[in-house]
């Protein structure tokens, strides 16, 4: 019998494949996408994208999604109960673990563990240790398709926002930056790939720095359309515009 989980979301790379992994071993069955979102802003939480795409992620994924609502300005307790909520309910529903995409940080790992074992659930890594470079062409070699959405500027120079994350992405990011992003150096959204129904369209929009340190790029969501059906904009940086208050 399969195991029932929860897939931790955020939209990004490293959940697609997670997501990948998990229907490749056929033996999980996915109760739904858990993504926090910012309320005040509508937007993931961390990402900056809308909660319009990610809805639309989800559906063409066809997994159901589980959206956790939390404040700007959110305390660590505020979040924890929020998440806790949510958990419990499907603790009595029968799911049992949450899947994580995390890579390589051990405090982070003991986080997840420590709190999920507060409801008497467990945390399950599908891609931990792998190595991020062979992770990161993985991604690519699959056909999966994804925009930077985000990037800390201590780490990469603003050109690397909204730009494709493809080979010629990975062959230019400076040494010091993990080729996955774990450290934080950046942030994804995947509009296309293994297990999409169709590309999520969308267009490239304006780009802002927040806090003196992170890039955000706007992603636009686009109708479909007899014209543009199966049209992706070519990723683009604007330099000189205003993108809403996503936090990281």
């Amino acid at each position: 019998m399969k195991k029932k989980v929860l897939l931790s979301w955020s939209g990004g790379k490293d959940s697609a494949l997670t997501l990948y992994e998990l229907n490749e071993t056929e033996n999980y069955e996915i109760a739904a996408l858990l993504t926090t979102v910012t309320q005040d802003y509508d937007r993931i939480s961390m990402h900056g994208v809308r909660r319009s795409l990610l809805e639309r992620q989800a559906k063409s994924l066809g997994l159901p999604l589980e959206k956790v609502f939390i404040s700007k300005d959110t305390s660590n307790q505020e979040y924890e109960s929020k998440i806790q909520e949510v958990l419990v309910k499907y603790l009595t529903a029968g799911v049992g673990s949450v899947v994580f995409g995390d890579i390589f940080l051990e405090d982070l790992r003991r986080h997840r563990e420590d709190n999920l074992s507060k409801v008497g659930m467990e945390a399950i890594f599908p891609i931990w240790k792998r190595d991020t470079a062979e992770l990161a062409h993985t991604f690519v070699a699959l056909g999966f398709k994804a925009v930077i959405t985000c990037i800390d500027s201590n780490a990469l120079d603003k050109i690397f926002v909204g730009r494709a994350f493809d080979e010629r992405f990975l062959s230019q990011l400076p040494s010091t930056v993990d080729p996955c992003g774990e450290n934080g150096e950046f942030h994804s959204f995947v509009y296309d790939g293994p297990g999409f129904e169709e590309k999520i369209l969308h267009t490239i929009g304006e780009v802002v720095l927040r806090e003196n340190r992170f890039y955000y790029c706007d992603l636009m969501p686009v109708e479909a359309s007899s014209s543009n059906r199966n049209i992706i904009p070519a990723p683009a940086v604007c330099p000189h515009c205003y993108v809403c208050e996503a936090k990281r």
